[in-house]
């Protein structure tokens, strides 16, 4: 409970909700936020930070537009998402949330509030579309055992952390991240807009069972610390799969998360294993799809694949073991491939166990295969990281798309982090949490943008360090970051 509500309760005041979300509290926050122009927020956030001190919040956000004015970029050169080029020529207009219109260089208009981007590149907010928001910035044993609490006190910490380098969006693909979601959209906290799938659904004895051999067997009825807290779900059998996929929708996941085969972290599944029959995964594909959305699968051999698709999964995670009719079958079925940079490398996800060491190296020997053949059969393909249980490895996010220049020119692989994810991301449909086309620099489209420290044309290497590397930082029109001269 912040101050305010505190405050409240002692001096008798029923209480329904904090008062941090009352009309009266966003009005007042509005009414600060105006009173102060774009530097000077930036220049005083030390300041800021004391007003918004007794509610106990922080503003998540800098207001990009003075009330009233739009915002033009100048200056600059642009890479939009989708066309493998440089963009010359051309200003970006934003108003509200929205970039209104891309006017000739010069031609914006007058009333408008300008940022010269002193010729540097302009791209779209990247987007990771393998992301666990709950569960990256802890241990496995803290995930796993500690106060939840803390899990999410971390959690809220770490989504700052993402959006200051230049991840605006991420599709969630496991967690509790329903309540993280709704702090950062309503200003609450700072972070990435969030496509949240809510708990991981596993089969028992799945990637998603996370439980050790001493709490066998399970009665009906019994849930799991993971379950409680809403990590996992345990499902088996058609009737469990519709349910458990039920709640997620019921939550609010714009997607479902399944696991239709053996993953790297786990200690009792090999990676080789089948998970969920067939017709299990048609259930969930079912319900996803009587709401509009679909269901995205961890998965890593050409067998599970296979079941995955021909169950109707849009969405292959990992994809690693895939051979070529799988790869082809992907394209044919217009799946998408949701892939990461896993090469054992040091920014691997760290495994002491010589059972996951094992599973994690020949997973790295079938990435670089992965990706050569995925590109050259033309399989709609889009980044991620999938980062997990690794607090020291979060910074390495930027660093992973920049390794993909490794398989294919750095447009390319700035694509599958931008416009190409945006499209992975409207098989939400209705379910999407956000309006517009995300990852693209168009009209109409949000104004998530970054001002690059670096030719992305020429490759993608300050990735390596993307808070020294983007002195500008969008998202919804709101400047997160502005440190141009």
């Amino acid at each position: 409970m912040c101050l305010a509500c505190a405050e409240a309760a002692a001096n008798g005041a029923a209480i329904d909700m904090c008062l941090c979300g009352a009309p009266q509290t966003q009005a007042a926050f509005a009414r600060i936020e105006a009173d102060l122009s774009r530097r000077q927020m930036l220049g005083g956030t030390a300041a800021v930070l004391g007003m918004f001190a007794g509610f106990g919040l922080a503003p998540g956000e800098v207001r990009a537009q003075t009330p009233g004015r739009p915002l033009l970029l100048t200056n600059l050169r642009h890479f939009d998402g989708m066309t493998l080029a440089m963009q010359e020529g051309r200003d970006i207009l934003i108003e509200g949330d929205r970039i209104a219109a891309l006017p000739a260089a010069g031609q914006g208009p007058e009333e408008a509030e300008r940022i010269d981007c002193g010729g540097r590149a302009v791209i779209p907010g990247l987007i990771d579309a393998h992301w666990h928001s709950t569960l990256v910035a802890v241990t496995q044993t803290q995930a796993m055992a500690a106060d939840i609490g803390f899990v999410h006190l971390m959690a809220g910490r770490e989504a700052g952390a993402t959006l200051m380098r230049g991840f605006t969006t991420v599709r969630d693909t496991g967690g509790p991240a329903f309540g993280l979601q709704l702090a950062i959209d309503r200003g609450v906290l700072p972070g990435p807009r969030i496509f949240p799938s809510g708990a991981m659904i596993s089969q028992t004895s799945g990637h998603g069972d996370f439980r050790l051999l001493n709490e066998l067997p399970r009665a009906d009825g019994d849930l799991a610390y993971a379950e409680r807290v809403g990590v996992a779900a345990l499902a088996d059998g058609r009737a469990e799969v519709l349910r458990r996929a039920r709640e997620q929708l019921m939550k609010g996941a714009s997607q479902v998360k399944i696991m239709a085969g053996g993953g790297v972290s786990s200690l009792y599944d090999p990676l080789d294993s089948l998970q969920f029959l067939e017709e299990e995964m048609q259930a969930a594909v079912r319900a996803a799809a009587d709401w509009g959305t679909y269901v995205c699968a961890h998965v890593y051999t050409a067998q599970g694949i296979q079941r995955a698709l021909r169950a109707g999964v849009k969405s292959i995670e990992h994809g690693q073991l895939a051979d070529t009719a799988t790869i082809r079958m992907m394209r044919e079925e217009g799946a998408w491939w949701s892939i990461q940079p896993f090469l054992a490398d040091e920014d691997a996800n760290p495994k002491s166990d010589p059972r996951q060491q094992a599973k994690q190296m020949e997973v790295a020997q079938g990435t670089v295969r992965a990706f050569e053949e995925g590109r050259a059969e033309g399989v709609n393909m889009a980044f991620g990281t999938d980062i997990l249980m690794n607090p020291a490895g979060t910074p390495s996010q930027g660093r992973q798309l920049a390794k993909l220049t490794r398989f294919m020119p750095s447009l390319e692989a700035l694509r599958m982090a931008t416009g190409a994810a945006g499209e992975l991301l409207a098989l939400s449909g209705e379910r999407a949490p956000y309006e517009g086309r995300l990852g693209v620099i168009e009209e109409g489209a949000p104004a998530d943008l970054l001002v690059v420290e670096g030719d992305p044309e020429a490759g993608l290497d300050w990735l390596d360090d993307p808070v020294a590397n983007l002195p500008l930082i969008m998202k919804g029109g709101a400047l997160v970051k502005d440190a141009l001269a």
